[in-house]
């Protein structure tokens, strides 16, 4: 099995649920592709008293096959066939008893889990009666349940208004990886890539373990993308409508919210959202969108026009690889090495500064452990103004509790970043527009990040700081 990369906070808090002194009930979620199975396993190992994966669109009987097979591999014992859940877990119980008697953690593992809750099933019941009524009282028991199914896990598992009501003891959301991480993972799998290639993989596939696994270390960022997007095989290319499908019951008006977000670089308002989607607003499309959430697939932040106000929320499509395909694919056609041949072009160059906006959006806690505010209370949100043309954007605002707040321009560059005359004037114009409209009295500090730094000249000294790529892989 491979090295376990990163993870440290999760880690730390399922060894200190496992080892508790009392029986737990863990949810773990996070979209498809993120590592949740990697790591319960290979954290686990060794201690696993129990664990089945559930056969995605699996019948019941198909299911029922896969619970002998893991409880055989578990027991030893051959059993049955059960019928019904009920009696699985009854037979599952019996193997267990054993288990929890030996002076070590006895952990039970269910992976993707909302696949076993089949129509008519009785899943859900009979595994709220087994917790309720048996393991909920073994105090060395650690029951994990795991699903890409985000959405499902929320309203069914962790939320539940059934016999699972309350019964979830700890929940774990599985972030993709870091800059930092996604570092550690290719330097485990000998690539020899400098920071600024580890970037643009990280713009292009987000931190997505299983996407960066099928990175070659003999091929160069272009020609793994080319291959992996716009070759014959075209493997990221197909797995679009398989990450939905997989996260989503209905994924086609989720595909459309994302398609929506894809277009807009600095997100939509609700209202905007629904008339782009040419729909009412409504509690369904609140329940879309905070899935969406809850997938990493985009982000909500709220405004701030006088005060912060969460009603008028922006969403913002974060998911670097729905963004890429968004972008790209469309546009390729049959082009086999549409990459290699568009290096440097505008449509490249406005993604790059796109995305590397969104991978600051990401390392907001690096960015806060450079400027040294990490122990400082912060709010970070971006910004726009109202009722002007054209329009003034912050990328970012970090409002903090020592009466600054640091008004961030985010700029990719290949090299050191050079601040013109026009763009000095604009940053000015920025600042003045956001203190006018938002009523803000604290202190702003012009904040820079580039990728490279920034190069001694005329303008040099807008900025109070000034972050590099470096700062984030922090």
């Amino acid at each position: 099995m491979d090295t376990l990369i990163g993870r440290e906070p999760e880690i730390r808090l399922l060894k200190e649920y496992t080892t508790s002194g009392h029986a737990e009930f863990v949810a773990i979620y996070g979209r498809r592709r993120v590592g949740k199975t990697f790591l319960v396993k290979s954290l686990f190992e060794n201690s696993l008293a129990f664990s089945m994966t559930g056969i995605i669109n699996g019948k019941m009987s198909e299911q029922m096959e896969a619970f002998v097979d893991a409880l055989l591999d578990f027991s030893g014992n051959a059993v049955e066939k059960p019928r019904t859940w009920m009696e699985a877990f009854r037979q599952l119980k019996l193997h267990l008893k054993s288990e929890v008697k030996k002076n070590k953690p006895c952990v039970l593992f269910f992976d993707e889990v909302s696949s076993m809750d089949t129509q008519r099933s009785g899943f859900l019941r009979a595994l709220g009666y087994f917790w309720n009524s048996w393991a909920s009282m073994q105090s060395n028991l650690t029951l994990i349940v795991c699903s890409s199914a985000t959405s499902w896990m929320i309203k069914h598992v962790i939320n539940d208004k059934g016999g699972l009501h309350d019964r979830v003891t700890h929940e774990i959301h599985l972030h993709p990886f870091t800059l930092k991480e996604t570092e550690q993972y290719l330097i485990s799998r000998n690539f020899q890539w400098d920071r600024m290639s580890i970037l643009k993989t990280y713009m292009s596939l987000g931190g997505i373990p299983y996407y960066l696994g099928m990175l070659r270390s003999n091929e160069s960022f272009a020609m793994n993308i080319d291959r992996l997007f716009f070759s014959e095989n075209e493997e990221l290319r197909r797995e679009y409508r398989r990450l939905y499908s997989t996260l989503f019951d209905s994924p086609d008006s989720y595909i459309a919210i994302v398609g929506e977000l894809a277009k807009m670089r600095s997100g939509l308002t609700r209202d905007e959202l629904c008339s782009k989607l040419k729909i009412q607003s409504s509690g369904t499309l609140s329940d879309k969108l905070e899935d969406l959430v809850n997938c990493d697939i985009i982000r909500k932040y709220p405004v701030r026009e006088k005060k912060i106000k969460t009603t008028s929320a922006i969403y913002q499509l974060t998911d670097f690889y729905s963004l890429f395909y968004h972008i790209f694919i469309p546009r390729a056609e049959a082009e086999t090495n549409y990459w290699t041949n568009h290096i440097g072009t505008p449509e490249v160059n406005t993604w790059c500064g796109l995305c590397f906006e969104k991978v600051c959006m990401a390392h907001v806690n690096q960015i806060r452990q450079a400027l040294h505010i990490d122990r400082i209370a912060t709010k970070f949100y971006s910004w726009r103004s109202k009722g002007e043309s054209p329009k003034a954007q912050i990328d970012m605002v970090l409002e903090r509790a020592d009466g600054v707040s640091n008004i961030v321009e985010i700029k990719f560059s290949e090299t050191e970043y050079a601040q013109q005359n026009d763009e000095s004037l604009k940053l000015r114009r920025r600042i003045n527009l956001f203190r006018q409209q938002t009523g803000a009295k604290e202190t702003l500090w012009p904040t820079l990040i580039t990728t490279y730094g920034l190069k001694e000249g005329m303008h040099s000294d807008d900025f109070v700081s000034v972050l590099t790529l470096d700062d984030l892989f922090a």
